[in-house]
């Protein structure tokens, strides 16, 4: 296995003015396939907060998010989180990401993606997680799988995404250490 290109880290303050810039620049892109954020998202009093409550989300066990970095220039390229944490039973979560699309195809994300997987599995002890990707984002569904996420169904009228409510496709991953 070819040594990673990227790392992922947890978001610091000063991180606030490359988020906004990755944000700014891919915002018509982002929007292909998620749903709109308000104009204050591009703000960096709006970033400053989201690292913040960030800090809070991961103390309190709700959500963990992380920065994706290239090796090289250590320059953000995106962003994973894992949300809709889980315990008890489940011992689950849901990971989402974006990445700046002057990087996408290139394999960085997948990289990422089993990066973050790694740390929800041997760190945070989860048994399932879940991703979930438009029909139509093939590149999306891609990384995914390539994880190591098995499709498990479309969840129909979803999310809505430019006033329309979308399909997504369903993926998840089970801990290898705890499958039967």
């Amino acid at each position: 296995m070819s040594e990673p290109r990227v790392f992922v880290r947890f978001p610091e303050e000063g991180d606030a003015a490359q988020l906004i810039a990755m944000y700014r620049s891919n915002r018509e892109f982002f929007e292909q396939f998620s749903p709109r954020s308000a104009e204050e998202f591009y703000t960096e009093e709006r970033q400053l907060e989201r690292i913040r409550n960030s800090k809070i989300d991961m103390a309190e066990d709700r959500r963990y998010s992380f920065v994706i970095c290239q090796k090289e220039n250590e320059r953000i390229i995106g962003s994973i989180d894992l949300s809709f944490v889980a315990r008890g039973a489940l011992q689950s979560c849901m990971i989402g990401y974006n990445l700046d699309q002057a990087h996408n195809g290139k394999g960085y994300m997948t990289e990422a993606v089993q990066q973050v997987v790694r740390y929800a599995f041997d760190e945070l002890k989860f048994h399932r997680i879940t991703g979930e990707a438009s029909p139509h984002n093939a590149g999306s569904i891609r990384v995914l799988e390539k994880a190591g996420f098995h499709k498990e169904g479309i969840s129909r009228s979803n999310v809505k995404i430019n006033e329309k409510w979308e399909d997504h496709q369903v993926l998840a991953i089970i801990n290898p250490s705890e499958e039967i």
